[in-house]
C-alpha cells in the first residue's frame, strides 16, 4: 500500500502501464531518467497491496518490472508448469519440514550403506 508521497509521485510523474490478476497497478515513468551508465530509460514500480512483500509480483510482470522486457508478457503466455504465487511459508504451520526434521518427530529412515557413526571414547 502506497504512503502519500509514493501516491503523490505517482500521481505526477507515473503512467499507468496496467494491471496483474491481483489487481496491482504498475506504473513507468513518463519521462526517462539517466541511469549509472549513462543511459536514458523510464523508472518502473508496482504499488503493492498492504501487507505484500515483493515476492507477490508475477512472472508476467516481473520482467517488465526489472527492465528484461518491453511490455508485460500476456497471462495467457504463463506455461502449465508454472504454479500461481503463494506467499513465503517459512516460519509458519505451512512451512515445508523435510523427514527427518525436528518438527517433523526427528526421525530419519535408517541408512542402507555402510555408514557407520563415530563417537568419542569415553
Amino acid at each position: 500500500m502506497a504512503n502519500l508521497g509514493t501516491r503523490i509521485y505517482t500521481h505526477f510523474r507515473g503512467r499507468l502501464v496496467g494491471r496483474d490478476a491481483d489487481g496491482r497497478p504498475y506504473y513507468e515513468a513518463r519521462t526517462p531518467n539517466r541511469t549509472g551508465g549513462g543511459e536514458k530509460r523510464h523508472e518502473r514500480w508496482v504499488i503493492y497491496h498492504k501487507g505484500e512483500d515483493a515476492s507477490a509480483v508475477p512472472p508476467e510482470w516481473w520482467g517488465w518490472l526489472h527492465h528484461m522486457e518491453d511490455a508485460p508478457l500476456p497471462e495467457s503466455a504463463r506455461q502449465p508448469w508454472q504454479q500461481p504465487w503463494q506467499p513465503n511459508q517459512t516460519g509458519t504451520v505451512a512451512a515445508y519440514h523435510p523427514p527427518g526434521s525436528d518438527l517433523r518427530g526427528g526421525q530419519r529412515a535408517s541408512t542402507t550403506s555402510d555408514y557407520e557413526a563415530w563417537y568419542p571414547e569415553g
